[in-house]
């Protein structure tokens, strides 16, 4: 059902198939069986917008098998295709009038008199009816609910409604000829009067005040006897509903079975017109045309009315009280009276008391109202009369008998003792000849009280009879049987101890046995207790639940089965120190042990057994025996777990192991097994049963140790499967205690058990990575690379080595994290693919990592590409037109390439690449320092030629100098890629060849001097690589950069 409305729900709105809509309705209601919020407001939607569901098959849906708590999409249904009163009589019948309230009041105000004349034909109170129509004030149409109520003969209870709409000065036609007609039937008003008050009723009203007037005029004070328009005053008060007491003369015609309105008629004449009559002879007359027309039920409706009402002046009348009930009694007993008249006639006896009471009460009984004839000879004070009718008509003993008690007359009490005695009531009968004082019947009283086993009236009986002559020895004899055996079934123990010690000729003995037979023990025992039969004594003393006195009688007999008998009374009594008594005597024997703990077991005393076999260890009855041990251990793993581990622990070495671990597998104590695998030195078998059933047997700790103890290796990895299943949270704990034994575990088959769930051994491989194994390193590197951790992923793969790093790099490169990326460039770095990590620095914009791995590279073609790129960068971002923030941002990355491959870059390709892209500022950092370099060269190599002169050197060798020199210039050149060149030697070599040309040419040479210094430039001294003397430049990864 969820399927298919889902599917519906995906074509419905684009369907004008009928069947399409309505199994999509169907589909909603089915699929909310809970009736979840948002399926229900689909549901809700569809039936207030589709137009293509039938209607009338939606609704009887929604009424028979939606049974849905909020009828909203019933009411969308029936609102939008007219069946509102099918509406509002479902919504009644289901007790959900706020759903009409909000419908009238909030949906469609406009259908409110459908609404209220569907409740009137349900029969909801007007009181509810009138309210709800308040509730909607004057947005309900006036004249289609005023139509709606006077249909039915209901437009009264609106008068408050119409009353202020009226203030509300409502100029509605139809609202004003209500108003007219109301007052007019109510006696509020005169037509002349309603004219006065209502100014404003509508021209037409005309007739309706006509016919009211024409109604009056004919049945008022001033109208002559007999009438002169008679059948138009009639027709004008049945096409009006304007109903008063007419006539007598009228009556006729207007009750006959032909008049449509006869039934408007009665009630309006039952409601209104005769309660306000204070004429008595309009009040007879008008009984007696109902009586004329056979019209019983509305003749009671009437006559309550017209008595019953305390302020009528009618209400003490006997006659009017002797109809009343008469009638009542006639429909009763025709069985013609509706249900809600059911009860009346008693309703009418209790209110009423001017009746003729004896007459009335004969016809109730001919009429078979016996309750009724009973409740008036009562309150006649009748009481031969009541209780003849109790006993003969209702025949109800008891009511009799509560009867005669509230008499409590003798002459009641005895006709009630023969009736009780004859319908069988033993007890009630010998009751009521006691008190009427009459035992003249003893043997049929003693007869039928030993039958009905009634002996406890029976005994009053005898003791009011025993004090009268016996008469014969026998009859004597047969009264003190009687007696004895009374005083046993009623257990009235003192009485019968009292009669046995006081002369008397029953037969004890035999009323003994027969007591037993019958259940009476006490009564048993006390006999046998008189004639000194202990063993019997003892049986009915356990059935009499004197556990102490039957342990005592056993004593004195010792039998075993005396013994055995009072132990399993015992036990079934739960005395179970007293059993234990008992059980201690027949633990003597061997023979009774196992019977013994049977008794116990299969009544389920373990607990008392358990605690049996206790005590019985401290005796000499083989208290030290290995047996008594094992068996208590099997108790305790049969029925009390809290004491096994404590046993064992305790008398383990005293027991047979293998029988206790036999009685462990088979009860599932899991705990104690294991405890006992360990003890008997079965280590692997303790593993896998803490494994298969870890939440009994199970503990961390023990289990650590347990697997130390193991032979089987298998059981190891067995073990870490199942912590991963059931305990992931103490996997490497576990595995970390594993690991510090040499040799116990293989890390690489636990990498491949946890391939698909290695963040769980993350601690665990961190802790033995320092072996630099393969798949452990491979395993932690998978996991920083899903946990995004690139500070520790960076660590390991500077750390560690045996890993495939190139695969690595490879697949970090297509890494979504940046930091990440770094890495591949890191390790691309490391195995020298120094062309892919320059990519990947590039295309991630880290300008930086760039110029660090061109560095590292030594290569000048790498570091040519860089700049040449940086240049390009620059282009691009003038040629799309950023800020010139961006342009010098690529200007700086270029001048802070050039300081960090100095030694790798030819100063031609610097020079062309400035002088072409317009940044000679930013090379000329560069070109002052290879300026500086190669003047110091030069500068070294004339120093040494001048010495070489000035030694007197010839001119070959000073040329082989200068050769030298020139060499070893080309060779510093060559030598660029030292740090030190032009910066601390060159420097050094600097300061004393401009001495020596100071010295050599005079004075005037030291601003150059000084200016040649400081055209040094300093380079070492730059505390960034972007720095190259040039304030405010930086070296950024140039993120922002755009282009880049």
């Amino acid at each position: 059902m969820e399927g298919l409305y889902y599917y519906l729900g995906a074509i419905v709105n684009f369907s004008q198939d009928e069947t399409v809509h309505y199994k999509y309705i169907v589909a909603c209601a089915k699929a909310l069986v809970g009736l979840m919020k948002n399926d229900f407001k689909e549901l809700e939607r569809i039936t207030r917008e589709s137009q293509y569901y039938p209607a009338v098959k939606v609704k009887d849906f929604l009424k028979s098998e939606a049974k849905l708590a909020d009828p909203r999409p019933l009411i969308n249904v029936c609102d939008k295709h007219d069946m509102v009163e099918e509406l509002t009589q479902y919504l009644y019948g289901k007790s959900m009038m706020k759903y009409i309230e909000v419908y009238v009041q909030k949906v469609n105000p406009f259908k409110t008199p459908q609404v209220v004349g569907a409740l009137i034909d349900a029969g909801c109170p007007e009181d509810q009816i009138r309210s709800l129509v308040m509730s909607v004030r004057n947005q309900c149409p006036v004249e289609p609910l005023i139509a709606a109520c006077q249909k039915r003969n209901r437009l009264r209870f609106l008068l408050p409604w119409l009353e202020a709409r009226f203030d509300e000065g409502e100029q509605d036609p139809a609202l004003h000829n209500a108003l007219a007609m109301i007052y007019i039937d109510t006696n509020q008003l005169l037509v002349p009067t309603v004219r006065r008050e209502i100014p404003t009723l509508h021209s037409s009203s005309t007739g309706t005040l006509r016919d009211a007037w024409l109604v009056q005029l004919n049945l008022g004070s001033s109208s002559a006897p007999g009438g002169l328009c008679d059948d138009e005053a009639i027709a004008v008060t049945n096409d009006n509903a304007l109903y008063k007491a007419q006539d007598l003369d009228l009556w006729a015609k207007v009750l006959t079975d032909e008049n449509k309105h006869k039934r408007a008629l009665v009630d309006q004449v039952v409601s209104t017109a005769l309660p306000s009559c204070r004429n008595s002879e309009a009040v007879a007359c008008t009984v007696k045309a109902f009586m004329t027309a056979n019209l019983p039920n509305e003749l009671i409706e009437l006559l309550e009315k017209i008595v019953l009402r305390p302020d009528s002046e009618f209400a003490a009348n006997k006659n009017l009280q002797n109809l009343l009930i008469l009638t009542a009694v006639q429909v009763a007993g025709a069985g013609d009276l509706p249900e809600e008249h059911k009860g009346r006639v008693m309703e009418y006896i209790n209110r009423l008391d001017k009746f003729d009471g004896a007459d009335i009460a004969s016809i109730c009984v001919s009429e078979g109202l016996y309750e009724e004839a009973f409740v008036i000879y009562k309150k006649f004070d009748d009481k031969k009369a009541a209780i003849g009718v109790l006993l003969e008509n209702i025949r109800d003993l008891e009511r009799a008998k509560d009867f005669a008690t509230a008499c409590n007359l003798d002459e009641t009490w005895s006709t009630l003792a023969n009736a009780q005695l004859n319908a069988g009531q033993v007890a009630d009968a010998i009751d009521s000849y006691v008190k009427a004082k009459d035992p003249s019947e003893y043997i049929r009283v003693i007869e039928a009280a030993q039958n009905a086993d009634q002996y406890h009236p029976l005994i009053t009986f005898l003791q009011a009879r025993r004090k009268k002559d016996f008469g014969t020895q026998e009859a004597r004899s047969v009264i003190d049987t009687a007696m004895l055996m009374s005083y046993a079934r009623t257990n009235m123990m003192s009485e019968l101890e009292e009669f046995v010690s006081s002369p008397n000729i029953a037969n004890v003995e035999e009323v003994g046995e027969r007591c037993a037979e019958m259940g009476m023990f006490e009564a048993a025992r006390m006999l046998f207790s008189s004639i000194s039969k202990h063993d019997k004594l003892a049986s009915c003393l356990v059935r009499l639940q004197k556990y102490a006195d039957a342990v005592e009688a056993a004593r004195k007999a010792n039998f075993t089965r005396t013994w055995k008998e009072v132990l399993v009374a015992c036990v079934d009594a739960e005395e179970f120190r007293l059993a234990q008594m008992c059980g201690l005597n027949l633990m003597i024997i061997p023979d009774e042990i196992e019977e013994l703990m049977k008794v116990y077991e299969r009544r389920g005393h373990f607990e008392q057994l358990i605690a049996m076999l206790e005590t019985g260890l401290g005796t000499d009855m083989g208290g030290n025996s290995s047996g008594i041990f094992t068996e208590l251990a099997i108790l305790y793993v049969k029925y009390k777990e809290s004491k096994l581990m404590d046993h064992l622990k305790q008398f383990f070495s005293r027991m047979n192991i293998p029988r206790v671990i036999r009685e462990c597998e088979r009860y599932e104590n899991w705990q104690a097994l294991c405890f006992l695998y360990v003890q008997n030195d079965e280590a692997d078998n303790a593993a896998l049963t803490m494994m298969n059933h870890a939440a009994d047997a199970w503990e961390h700790t023990e289990f650590k140790s347990v697997l130390v103890r193991c032979a089987n290796p298998e059981n190891l990895y067995k073990a870490v499967q199942f912590y991963v299943e059931e305990h992931p949270l103490e996997l490497n704990d576990l595995l970390i205690s594993m690991s510090k034994k040499e040799g116990m575990l293989d890390h690489s088959r636990v990498v491949v058990l946890m391939k698909r769930k290695l963040p769980l051994i993350k601690e665990y491989l961190e802790h033995v990575q320092h072996h630099d194994m393969k798949s452990v390193n491979e395993a932690l590197n998978t996991i920083y690379i899903e946990e995004e951790d690139y500070e520790k992923l960076n660590a390991s793969v500077s750390t560690y080595t045996n890993y495939d790093q190139l695969e690595l790099a490879g697949q970090l490169q297509k890494h979504p994290l940046l930091e990440m990326r770094r890495v591949a460039g890191t390790l691309y770095t490391k195995n020298k693919r120094y062309g892919q990590a320059l990519d990947l620095a590039k295309k991630d914009k880290l300008y930086k990592d760039a110029m660090h791995v061109a560095a590292t590279s030594q290569d000048p073609e790498l570091v040519e590409q860089l700049l040449r790129f940086f240049v390009e960068v620059r282009q691009l971002v003038i040629s799309s037109g950023f800020s010139s923030r961006a342009q010098v941002e690529a200007k700086e990355c270029f001048a802070a390439c050039l300081f960090t491959c100095f030694e790798l870059v030819r100063p031609d390709v610097v020079m062309e690449l400035a002088w072409r892209n317009n940044i000679m500022d930013y090379a000329m950092p560069y070109v002052i320092q290879v300026t500086k370099n190669y003047t110091t060269k030069v500068t070294l190599a004339a120093e040494e030629r001048l010495v070489d002169v000035r030694t007197g050197g010839s001119a070959g060798d000073g040329e082989r100098k200068e050769e030298g020199g020139g060499q070893e210039a080309s060779g510093g050149d060559g030598s660029a890629g030292g740090h030190g060149c032009g910066h601390v030697d060159a420097g050094r070599s600097s300061h004393a060849y401009h001495g020596w040309v100071a010295r050599a040419r005079g004075p005037g040479m030291d601003a150059y001097s000084q200016m040649g210094g400081g055209m040094g430039m300093n380079m070492g001294g730059m505390a960034t690589m972007g720095g190259m003397g040039m304030p405010g430049m930086s070296v950024p990864n140039m993120g922002g950069m755009p282009g880049m």
